[in-house]
């Protein structure tokens, strides 16, 4: 590969032993030593919304980022998860991840569900779907007023600003108002422009397609997604599958097991360590965790010999993992950015995908410029898009919820 004139480094927000400052979006935002950061005090409004998948996982997440950072540093930690249109009679992805959190840590989360479980337009809106979105922000706006948490996650609450059933200036003038510490993440499609305006970050989950549906491959191999880009949510979604699969052998009484490897990460210091340091705590059987790299940015055209041995070390554990079927997640965090900087080749990785066993996911991440040949195996790409981020204005990053 040849070395590019600008150097983007490959890694994800939140941490490097480069000098610590902040860059802007098109260079990898807020890329920062986390042991040597100023911390911020004042809480963050984020927006996650698009049409892709992973909204709801990243915010699962940081709560999950959160609570790590508490039990380690034995801070006070409280999650409130206010769970818009999702009512009873239906199922949803983020379920089971919801379960394994309240089992785990049952005293740190609160979670609240409202509205009805179907899908519906704004034409379609009923008495009861307002009475609910009114219940629901209710809630919302006692639990901002108290203060007693550390971060509220509004899932949904994009869409029913959509819908009308919730005045959008009406929210943001609480939203606008809440306590200085607190993270408030507010996530769905169609968030409004209010909305995003008032957001202190706000990141695009969009979806991309394959490039031939008409292959033998019709819409991917299930259990293969892939989350990408430049913008905040690519390894915090892929937690959220972490505590997926762990809730769904919680609620079907097996062993859900899943083994997290992380590329291009040596050293200490990352947004992931305490989110899987709490997992961990709480399911030491079920979760199994490996980094690898040096402790330092590989910049593109200046890898060094170790940078080849240590991607390929990881990637033998990871093929054998795959092919084994011991585990029912296989989180590959980075190594999208590793395969583009030419440190693993690609041929290995889709053939070990098209191997794979039917029930084993595994989640890749991580941005990168050229797109490799295993992304149209996948039956979910979703591409993180930046549109907004707080470090571009020089606000430092926050242990808990950006490192």
């Amino acid at each position: 590969m040849s070395p590019s004139r600008t150097q983007t480094p490959h890694r994800e927000t939140g941490r490097s032993s480069g000098s610590g400052s902040t860059t802007g979006r098109g260079s990898g935002i807020g890329i920062r030593t986390a042991a040597g950061s100023d911390e911020r005090a004042h809480g963050q409004l984020h927006v996650y919304d698009g049409d892709g998948k992973g909204k709801s996982q990243a915010a699962l997440g940081v709560v999950l980022r959160t609570i790590g950072l508490g039990i380690c540093e034995q801070k006070r930690t409280r999650v409130l998860l206010l769970r818009f249109l999702k009512g009873p009679g239906r199922a949803y992805d983020e379920d089971a991840a919801i379960e394994a959190l309240q089992q785990g840590f049952p005293h740190l989360i609160d979670q609240v569900r409202t509205g009805r479980g179907d899908f519906f337009g704004a034409d379609e809106a009923t008495r009861f779907d307002r009475l609910e979105a009114e219940r629901g922000w209710d809630i919302a706006k006692g639990a901002i007023a108290s203060n007693l948490y550390s971060v509220v996650v509004l899932d949904e609450l994009n869409p029913v600003l959509d819908l009308g059933l919730l005045d959008a200036e009406r929210v943001c003038q609480t939203l606008a108002a809440k306590p200085e510490g607190m993270e408030v993440i507010c996530t769905g499609r169609g968030a409004p422009r209010q909305l995003v305006q008032l957001a202190d970050l706000h990141s695009e989950m969009r979806a991309h397609r394959r490039h031939d549906d008409s292959s033998e491959l019709g819409q991917g191999l299930d259990g293969i997604e892939i989350y990408t880009g430049e913008g905040k949510g690519k390894s915090t979604s892929a937690l959220g599958k972490a505590l997926q699969a762990i809730g769904r052998g919680i609620s079907q009484d097996k062993s859900h097991r899943v083994l997290i490897l992380q590329w291009l990460k040596g050293g200490a210091g990352y947004t992931e360590d305490a989110a899987i340091a709490a997992l961990r705590e709480s399911y030491p059987h079920l979760v199994d965790h490996l980094r690898s790299g040096r402790d330092a940015i590989v910049w593109r055209g200046q890898q060094q010999p170790i940078d080849y041995v240590e991607a390929e070390r990881a990637w033998e554990i990871a093929r054998a993992a795959i092919s084994s079927g011991l585990y029912k997640t296989v989180i590959l965090d980075e190594i999208n950015p590793t395969v583009d900087l030419e440190l693993l080749p690609q041929e290995p990785i889709v053939q070990t995908l098209l191997r794979k066993p039917a029930e084993t996911e595994v989640i890749l991440t991580g941005r990168c410029k050229n797109r490799p040949a295993y992304f149209d195996l996948a039956s979910v790409h979703s591409e993180m898009v930046c549109h907004k981020h707080y470090a571009e204005r020089g606000i430092d990053l926050k242990r808990g919820v950006d490192y």
